[in-house]
């Protein structure tokens, strides 16, 4: 049982956000060689946050890692749609989120995020006790598949989640599997990593250490294959079907992903949700890939769901 009063938690999940954002813009301005600009702002209706993006770098042609803290009056839908019952309640938010699409079709997009919710008691009911949770993950969308990078982008995960419980991983990997997949398109949208949402159990204290193992462990899963891949050659081919896979990321985002949709739902700031979409995209008429081919292999090989460390 955590000790600390409820500002005290807060306070303690911000800091490591706020540190957790720092590190990795700075470990990935390092592998790109340009720097992030950074952008701060705040919300009208209360609380603020730091968007730190890059465009037209040198590896990354678009990526952006946001840190948000966010109160309000009412706990929008999207967050509470396993907590029917703390619909509407006053709530926090802090979090920090980041895509990253590097230029080279051969590197994979990367998505990253973890997250501290607190539901507030109605002020009709002061005597309610608050509500909280984490969630967070990390999934890889590859427009070439590598089964090198998928393993190691796995058992990145495994081993951040494996000193906390045995069957957090194989856990949080199927609810990925299921939540990163376009039913529209009955396909996944890559080769998926770790998801996991509403978790409040067995405490505070446990929950915030499992969080930040996530959070900590992303550089390491995803900066070795963008330097394994940074200085592979490709053509107008490969980086016409980056373009076309974009697509699916788009369709994604704006049709399934919570996160998005609570950015819009909360009136959040709209360049910094929305910071996750690629810069380039193509979307086609019931094209097939040549059977066969180095694009085929993504949907035969990789988008099937699997387990990577078999």
């Amino acid at each position: 049982m955590s000790a600390l009063t409820g500002a005290e938690r807060s306070l303690a999940v911000q800091t490591y956000l706020q540190d957790l954002q720092s590190r990795i813009v700075q470990a990935l301005s390092t592998l790109d060689g340009q720097p992030f600009r950074s952008d701060s702002w705040t919300r009208p209706a209360g609380g603020g946050g730091t968007s730190c993006l890059i465009e037209e770098g040198n590896l990354i042609e678009r990526g952006g890692v946001n840190f948000s803290h966010v109160m309000g009056e009412q706990l929008p839908p999207s967050a509470s749609a396993h907590r029917a019952e703390l619909a509407g309640r006053p709530y926090e938010a802090m979090g920090v989120s980041l895509v990253m699409h590097p230029r080279n079709p051969y590197c994979p997009t990367a998505h990253m995020n973890v997250r501290y919710f607190v539901a507030h008691p109605p002020k009709d009911q002061p005597n309610l006790a608050p509500v909280f949770w984490f969630g967070g993950g990390m999934d890889l969308t590859p427009y070439y598949g590598f089964r090198e990078d998928a393993v190691h982008f796995h058992q990145t995960c495994h081993d951040a989640l494996a000193p906390h419980g045995n069957d957090y991983y194989s856990r949080f990997k199927a609810w990925c599997d299921q939540y990163f997949f376009l039913k529209h398109r009955n396909e996944a949208r890559g080769v998926g990593g770790i998801f996991y949402d509403d978790l409040n159990e067995p405490g505070f204290d446990a929950c915030f250490a499992l969080t930040r193992s996530v959070g900590d462990a992303f550089v390491a899963a995803y900066a070795p294959l963008l330097e394994r891949r940074r200085d592979m050659p490709w053509g107008e081919r490969e980086r016409d079907f980056q373009a076309y896979r974009r697509g699916r990321y788009v369709e994604f985002n704006l049709v399934y992903d919570r996160g998005t949709l609570f950015g819009l739902q909360s009136g959040g700031r709209t360049e910094s949700i929305l910071m996750s979409m690629p810069p380039i995209v193509k979307w086609r008429y019931d094209w097939q890939p040549e059977a066969g081919s180095p694009e085929a292999m993504l949907y035969t090989d990789f988008l099937p769901h699997q387990d990577w460390l078999a």
